[in-house]
């Protein structure tokens, strides 16, 4: 450890004591200690209590939150559903409030027990101010979401785009341990992307890039939710799918019936045999392949994991795209970069936002000297 670290010996002991002493770390007991010269090796872990957090997911549909504790244990979480439409901030912070108060009730626990929140959105967000730049969940721009969650609640609130934070829980609790530099792409009501750089989350310049989903495929192309036209979400996303789907469907376009329900009952018809419906999934593939080619030129990850509850069609992820994929790619002979496919839920949204708040808050009591 000492030598990933670049650290001493030295150093690392007296590093673990002051933790010790401060309460984040404890010696593991009853571990057999290998005898030999020198003071032996002790094993240590974190103390669970030490801390505890709340990582929140806000989407189009449903809500969810889980309560962590310092070790990054899931103790509890909640789910509470939402109108599908653009909402003021004030609607968030109640909505928000809800869904706490369920989260607290499931724990058994107080909100003064809390240390800190982390919430992952869609759209353009300033992870340093909080300010929401744009987001398809909210009804105007430039909202200071962040700072009136802190204000409502008392507590340190750390916003973040829901695709990084998909992406800090694939680093922390999943395949991204193992790598140093991976990216993920997901796919749900839109299309977002996560990149991890030397075991660091990247965020650009401004901490607001690498909108995959906007990064322009077709010039005047179909249109975007965000007004622009050409991006790769236009094609790919729920909501561009369920524009093709009511045709392919023979339904009304302008019918009230959830783009989610619309896709699943498209999937059904196209593995039923419906040459309508697969093309448009078969198209999408093609589109998705595009980007997955752009994201290996800009950035040579060693491994892309796609995510997101689309990744259930699996013409999206059939071997035509990844070939297609491969042969975007300027590969010169080198082995082509391995993706895989993680279908996880709502829950490791929110899991990847408790993530967040935990490392804030491992900074924070780094930075008091090891005070409350």
């Amino acid at each position: 450890m000492t030598r990933n670290l670049g650290i001493s010996a030295g150093s690392a002991t007296t590093l673990s004591a002051e933790l010790i002493a401060a309460g984040f770390l404890r010696e593991v007991e009853g571990l057999t200690r290998e005898a030999g010269r020198g003071r032996p090796p002790v094993a240590l872990e974190v103390v669970p209590d030490a801390r505890l957090v709340i990582g929140i997911k806000l989407s189009d549909a449903l809500h969810t939150a889980v309560l962590t504790d310092f070790a990054g244990t899931v103790l509890a979480n909640a789910s509470q559903p939402t109108p599908d439409h653009r909402k003021s901030v004030e609607n968030i912070l109640t909505e928000v409030s809800d869904l706490i108060a369920a989260l607290l009730a499931n724990a058994d626990r107080s909100l003064s027990e809390v240390s800190a929140i982390g919430a992952g959105l869609s759209g353009l967000i300033d992870h340093n101010t909080g300010m929401v730049l744009w987001s398809p969940l909210l009804d105007q721009r430039d909202l200071p979401l962040g700072p009136a969650l802190q204000q409502r609640f008392g507590l340190p609130v750390f916003l973040d785009n829901d695709a990084n934070m998909l992406t800090l829980a694939e680093l922390w609790f999943g395949a991204g341990r193992a790598r140093s530099d991976f990216a993920v792409v997901t796919i749900e009501e839109g299309v977002g992307m996560g990149v991890v750089l030397g075991n660091r989350l990247f965020r650009g310049s401004r901490g607001i890039g690498l909108e995959l989903g906007h990064t322009k495929v077709q010039l005047d192309g179909a249109l975007c939710r965000c007004g622009q036209r050409g991006c790769l979400e236009a094609y790919v996303a729920d909501y561009a799918l369920a524009r093709e789907a009511a045709t392919a469907l023979g339904r009304n376009a302008h019918n009230l019936q959830s783009a989610s329900v619309m896709l699943d009952k498209l999937f059904a018809q196209a593995k039923a045999g419906n040459v309508s419906a697969r093309t448009i999934f078969r198209r999408a593939g093609r589109y998705l392949s595009l980007g997955l080619a752009n994201v290996v030129q800009l950035f040579d990850p060693e491994l892309i994991i796609l995510s997101g509850e689309r990744m259930q069609y699996d013409y999206l992820y059939a071997e035509e795209v990844m070939a297609e994929m491969r042969a975007l790619i300027l590969a010169d002979g080198r082995e082509p970069c391995p993706v895989e496919i993680h279908a996880w839920g709502d829950l490791v949204w929110a899991r990847g936002a408790s993530a967040l708040a935990l490392s804030a808050v491992t900074d924070m009591a780094l930075g008091e000297g090891w005070a409350g």
